[in-house]
């Protein structure tokens, strides 16, 4: 069994891919408390062949009650239009160190995937728009 069987993903954080346009979470979707932005080094796994992964260092919303990191959907699409014609998952977050060195191609894909953490949880939220309530039946 190789040595990267044995071990378990790191884990860190929890995820929210905001898939709205018009919504920009100034306010956590889970606890109601002001988001902050922060920089976060973004492993993005894409499934074309050969398997690639692109990392990003990306501003997002985090919430740090939840510990919960809201990347937008159109904002990674706007970075790398392509990104919009394949399938990709955002995976993970590095060391800010692993990233400057994948930046600097002195790090494999395979060493990247060793080194990152993969999110604690996904979460989804299903926006309601103020006002509109569902009809009663």
């Amino acid at each position: 069994m190789s040595k990267t069987a044995k071990t378990k993903p790191k884990k860190r954080h929890k995820f929210f891919f905001n898939t709205y346009s018009d919504c920009g979470f100034t306010k956590c979707p889970k606890c109601d408390s002001k988001t902050k932005i922060r920089k976060y080094p973004l492993v993005i796994g894409i499934d074309v062949e050969p398997k690639q992964v692109l990392l990003f260092n990306k501003k997002c919303k985090y919430c740090p009650s939840c510990d919960l990191i809201i990347a937008k959907k159109q904002e990674l699409e706007s970075l790398i239009p392509q990104l919009s014609e394949v399938d990709y998952l955002v995976i993970g977050t590095l060391d800010r160190k692993d990233w400057v060195q994948g930046n600097k191609g002195s790090i494999s894909s395979s060493e990247i995937i060793e080194r990152m953490y993969v999110f604690k949880k996904e979460w989804e939220f299903k926006i309601i728009p103020a006002g509109w309530y569902p009809a009663d039946d």
